[in-house]
């Protein structure tokens, strides 16, 4: 809910200045699947808990 209400506040003035931003695609169901996204190198050693 927060995230929406700054994007209600902060569309008007991008689009004021023809700035547009498309929606992500992007949809994480799990912790990990954050820590994937951010960090794509898969050929790196990570640590299991």
């Amino acid at each position: 809910m927060t995230i929406s209400r700054a994007v209600k506040d902060i569309r008007p003035l991008l689009e004021a200045h023809a700035v547009y931003i498309p929606a992500s695609t992007a949809r994480f169901r799990t912790p990990e699947d954050i820590a994937r996204f951010l960090d794509p190198d898969e050929t790196k050693i990570k640590p299991t808990c």
